[in-house]
């Protein structure tokens, strides 16, 4: 068979359901033999939505999600992608089409080396220069991009490569199990906490990949220890559970944060210090660290451990638990008490533009626990990672390694193919919507019915805030948008204008019910940006 005939069985042997991408003239072998193949190839309007599917697609799966590209501009146009699923530690393997291996000595006309250029933000990148060799690079590929801490992985595949005649067949997929953590540490760990007169938990992405969000919440109830989350750990304990914190993560000094002031232990679970740096959260450097991962610590004055138990993270919590014989009362109630008080403040607010803390507040209202919310990056990013209240695991990816602008709304289209079932919303800013706008037209066409609420300012907003608590002025943030509604119709999506405060909510249900894509335009009050500001610097601790 042909070369590219045995990377298309090769990708069927990994169980890949689909790729995202946009055909090219290099690629043209490979699009002509996934004709014949199970393997659903999604057009998409531009690579970088290609790659911010795959992206959520493998966060949300833990298997890795797909993206193609020809060479030259079209693989320079998935580097924003592939980048942030490195980050965000979610499994991506990313393939472009490249010129064929007679011209690559020389100058030669979109040619461009990929694999070094995608080398510094992938775990692993390599061309294809034998037809041979592909069954092995496919199955590495897959295998590093899946494997704690996943990633992306890259492969250049030449054209003509492509059209050589191979008779390898694809490799048996294996899958490692992550190895028990040692007793030693375990009981270690144990004795710290036993010890601890003020432990908090702090859980990061980690516990989320690992499926170990039971045995954290049972770990934390056993010892009566309360939970904060970062922002990519959001859900792994229910927000309505009486041990949640909510979310950390902002730069300012927030009410979570008093936890981790009083606290002498904290335990990081599954946590990435790429999620929250240790220098905000732990100024000081003077409490005992506990580090639970399936990932030895990185290397970070901040971050020093007390003891760190490398291992199944299920399996380190279990046994830390099991260890334990006592628990005392804990910081944390009259803690969570102010935090719960204060998502309650703007429930009854009519004023208009909508603040964010009601658009947060009435969205919580309309969605069921299992919907998802896909967060884009700016301002709005930081008021849900604050004040939306996850239920379960994966039901509000926010993207807080890379950070991204432009990954809500084909991130939402990858969501909805993961969970058909369920209702997803994109929450994204003016700016952000119109960076990937284009895949309104991908929902469309494959019928993906998903919910775009864009947060209208007319501003980089969160850009404004820094500006504005830094400078006290802003500088070159403000740009007019195009009537959202009009766009949305224009695509054959459905388009709602908030004119009322008191509309949000009946306009959210009507876009549910809708099923179909709809862009709702709410106008937002970010006067309180700075309202934020000035009351975290204020903020008195309660405990």
């Amino acid at each position: 068979m042909k070369a590219a005939e045995l990377f298309v069985k090769c990708l069927e042997q990994e169980g890949i359901q689909y790729i995202f991408g946009i055909p090219g003239e290099e690629n043209l072998d490979v699009m002509d033999a996934l004709l014949d193949s199970p393997v659903q190839f999604i057009t998409v309007r531009h690579e970088q939505g290609a790659a911010f599917m795959a992206d959520v697609y493998g966060r949300l799966t833990g298997e890795a999600g797909v993206c193609l590209a020809t060479l030259g501009p079209g693989a320079t146009n998935l580097v924003t992608g592939v980048a942030d699923a490195n980050m965000d530690r979610a499994p991506v393997v990313a393939i472009a089409g490249q010129a064929a291996t007679t011209r690559l000595h020389k100058e030669s006309h979109q040619a461009l080396d990929l694999v070094n250029l995608f080398r510094p933000i992938s775990k692993y990148s390599v061309q294809i220069l034998d037809p041979g060799n592909i069954p092995e690079i496919v199955r590495k590929a897959f295998k590093l991009a899946q494997t704690e801490k996943p990633g992306c992985s890259f492969i250049d595949f030449p054209e003509n490569i492509a059209e050589m005649e191979t008779d390898k067949s694809p490799l048996k997929v294996q899958h490692s199990s992550m190895p028990y953590p040692p007793l030693d540490k375990i009981r270690q760990a144990a004795q710290v906490i036993a010890d601890a007169r003020f432990p908090i938990v702090m859980a990061g992405n980690g516990v989320i990949r690992a499926k170990a969000c039971d045995m954290l919440v049972a770990f934390a109830e056993k010892l009566n220890i309360p939970v904060a989350t970062t922002f990519m750990a959001k859900g792994a304990i229910p927000f309505s559970h009486e041990l949640s914190l909510g979310a950390v993560g902002l730069q300012a000094h927030d009410y979570v944060s008093c936890g981790f002031d009083r606290a002498d232990v904290i335990i990081c679970v599954g946590f990435d210090i790429v999620e929250y740096h240790p220098h905000l959260w732990h100024p000081d450097k003077n409490r005992k660290i506990i580090h639970i991962d399936a990932s030895p610590a990185e290397v970070d004055e901040h971050y020093m451990l007390e003891v760190g138990v490398v291992g199944d993270i299920e399996q380190s919590l279990k046994g830390i638990a099991a260890e334990s014989r006592f628990h005392k009362k804990r910081i944390g109630h009259t803690l969570r008490e102010t935090i719960v008080q204060e998502l309650h403040v703007f429930a009854e607010d009519t004023e208009y533009p909508i603040k964010p803390q009601k658009i947060l507040w009435d969205l919580r209202q309309v969605l069921a626990p299992e919907d998802i919310v896909v967060s884009d990056v700016g301002a709005h990013k930081m008021w849900i990672a604050r004040m939306y209240q996850a239920e379960q695991p994966n039901t509000c990816i926010i993207s807080n390694g890379f950070a991204a602008m432009g990954i809500a709304l084909p991130g939402a289209i990858a969501a909805k193919m993961v969970h058909p079932n369920r209702t997803v919303v994109a929450v994204t800013g003016d700016a952000g919507f119109l960076m990937n706008s284009q895949e309104i037209e991908t929902a469309m066409r494959i019928g993906t019915p998903i919910i775009v609420l864009v947060w209208n300012d007319a501003a980089y907003g969160l850009i404004q805030w820094k500006q504005l608590k830094q400078f006290g002025r802003e500088s070159h943030i403000r740009f007019g948008n195009p009537d959202f509604v009009q766009y949305a119709q224009s695509f054959g999506a459905k388009g709602y204008r908030v004119e009322r405060t008191e509309d949000l909510v009946p306009t959210l249900r009507q876009a549910i019910a809708d099923q179909t894509v709809v862009i709702i335009d709410c106008p937002v009050d970010y006067r309180e940006n700075l309202k934020l500001t000035q009351k975290l610097g204020e903020l008195v601790c309660p405990i």
